[in-house]
């Protein structure tokens, strides 16, 4: 079993920045896909980012040039940098790793999450 622990979440103000942190229990393997996922009161889970093990990230529409997502499979960690938040960022957020294998997921692991509220 694999278990992940996020962290950096918290209260910040409308234009300011947070850095979310995921560590997984386990190695991080380069075909393993991070990503990280969020979800508001009311609404369902939706996509933020995701990034492979070349680097190569897709960033959700309303978060393109806002935030950035990193890995370091030596730390077993995954990042996303926030900056230019804004109120309807708030949410609740996942850190997410799946295998993926010709499309057809192996496995598909959840953190607990991190709450994020963004408020004057």
């Amino acid at each position: 079993q694999v278990q992940l622990v996020e962290s950096g979440g918290g209260l910040v103000q409308p234009g300011g920045s947070l850095r979310l942190s995921c560590t997984a229990s386990r190695i991080i393997f380069s075909i393993d896909v991070m990503g990280w996922y969020r979800q508001a009161p009311g609404k369902e889970r939706e996509l933020v980012a995701t990034i492979g093990g070349g680097g190569d990230a897709v960033y959700a529409d309303f978060v393109k040039g806002r935030f950035t997502i990193s890995r370091d499979n030596a730390k077993s960690t995954v990042y996303l940098q926030m900056n230019s938040l804004k109120p309807e960022d708030t949410a609740i957020y996942y850190c997410n790793i799946r295998k993926v294998l010709r499309g057809a997921v192996l496995y598909d692991y959840w953190g607990q999450g991190t709450q994020v509220t963004v408020s004057s």
